[in-house]
């Protein structure tokens, strides 16, 4: 007999013959979306949704009133400049020696239209800087659309799993791949998506030693920036700052959003920082695609130019007027997302107290941050399994498959959407599910 599950599993075994999934395991997040919106319509129960990378905190007033002053003064009507507004500039210049003690001229300060459309425009351009080095290595796991916006562009790349080469043992891996002399970029987040996974101060040495050796551009993912709740990192101008592969290569772009750190993620705006030297630097392969051979100009009038014609006119100001406060200290933002990770580590609580193991739960040798994701498997389980089974309690996650990471056991776990009044009604759930394992 069928053990009686939280959510109706006739309804359920309905959705997905309907949305022709025959495994949740092997779905996509949206469509995984898709079938738990249709659950709950017909359902009425609420599930408790962990597998949108959702913000889920209001934006602060002071952008909010900035972009609505500014389309009061005509700025929807005027195109922007690509470079970006002269005030925004001077901002992320202020903002990265702030906060992570980077030296970064204001001319080499770009918004794009999210960082999403900063790293298709990396992608696009580090892979035609020399033309043996053609390929992109991302070190998973990782953000999937990244490896989409490859695709899309026909750009091979290369991945491989971090799990097993923290510290020291990363060198040699790292290595094992550029040394074919084919990579042109490497890149990840920081912290990470999907793992929350921080690489430590060491293991950002060796990135960036090895980029100096094999003249390879570092693509920094810095989505969540300043959400290593383990550090205050909240401060203007003082240590601890955010961890970047900046202070040991010259070699980097990063990719700074203000989706997850600075709740802006409807206007779509993001920060892409080239390095003084990376701007600057002359490679004449670069000219079998664009007019000049020197980085920053092919990127600038070369790629952003044709992709966008660049960003949103209002939400620059937005933006520009919230970094201004958060580098004049008036306004911090660090604390105003905190949420995410305290909510994280009720949340992981609830879940191995009821047989769930935590699965990327290391920086080396320190247990990993709380914060806006977290990974799980449950024992004897492979993710594709669990995450189909936890449908039907009314829990929605995503498999780690889908992220390039090898470990197939496993689930992400995003934070964000769930809300704190639901968190007994998860407890009962993963209890319900722990006795029916038995």
């Amino acid at each position: 007999m069928k053990k009686e599950t939280p959510i109706n599993a006739q309804v359920v075994d309905r959705k997905l013959s309907e949305n022709k999934i025959d495994s949740v395991g092997k779905a996509s997040i949206r469509e995984i979306k898709k079938l738990v919106d249709d659950i709950e319509q017909e359902t009425g129960d609420q599930f408790v949704r962990m597998e949108m990378g959702i913000p889920g905190l209001p934006t602060s007033e002071i952008a909010i009133n900035a972009e609505i002053e500014a389309l009061k003064q005509g700025v929807g009507a005027i195109y922007p400049d690509i470079q970006g507004i002269p005030p925004l500039k001077r901002e992320m210049s202020r903002f990265v020696k702030n906060f992570m003690d980077l030296e970064v001229a204001p001319e080499h300060c770009l918004p794009t239209v999210g960082s999403m459309q900063g790293g298709f425009a990396a992608f696009m351009t580090t892979t035609r800087m020399h033309k043996k080095q053609d390929t992109v290595l991302f070190i998973d796991p990782g953000f999937p659309v990244q490896k989409m916006q490859c695709q899309v562009l026909q750009i091979p790349f290369e991945s491989f799993d971090v799990y097993n080469y923290r510290g020291d043992k990363l060198r040699e891996k790292l290595e094992s791949y550029l040394s074919k002399g084919n990579i042109s970029t490497i890149t990840y987040s920081n912290p990470n998506n999907p793992s929350w996974i921080c690489f430590t101060e060491k293991e950002l040495q060796i990135i960036g030693e090895l980029a100096n050796k094999y003249d390879v551009v570092v693509v920094e993912d810095l989505a969540y920036f300043a959400m290593d709740f383990r550090k205050e990192l909240s401060q203007p101008g003082q240590p601890p700052y955010q961890a970047t592969v900046g202070k040991y290569t010259d070699n980097y772009i990063l990719l700074i959003s203000s989706s997850k750190s600075f709740s802006y993620a409807g206007q779509r705006v993001g920060m892409f920082i080239i390095s003084n030297s990376l701007f600057t630097k002359e490679c004449h392969d670069l000219k079998r695609f664009y007019a000049s051979p020197f980085f920053g100009h092919c990127m600038l009038f070369g790629t952003i130019y044709p992709l966008s014609a660049g960003t949103a006119h209002s939400p620059q100001h937005g933006l520009a007027a919230m970094l201004k406060a958060v580098n004049d200290g008036q306004y911090d933002f660090v604390d105003a997302v905190k949420e995410y990770g305290e909510k994280a580590k009720i949340m992981k609580k609830l879940f191995t107290d009821n047989g769930f193991q935590i699965v990327y739960d290391k920086d080396e040798d320190q247990p990993i941050a709380d914060g806006f994701y977290f990974t799980i498997s449950y024992p004897g389980l492979s993710g594709e399994e669990l995450i189909h089974k936890l449908v039907y309690y009314g829990i929605s996650a995503i498999s780690l498959m889908v992220t390039g990471s090898d470990r197939t056991e496993g689930l992400r776990a995003c934070v964000s959407l769930v809300k704190r009044s639901q968190f007994p009604d998860l407890e009962y759930r993963l209890k319900k599910f722990h006795q029916h394992q038995g």
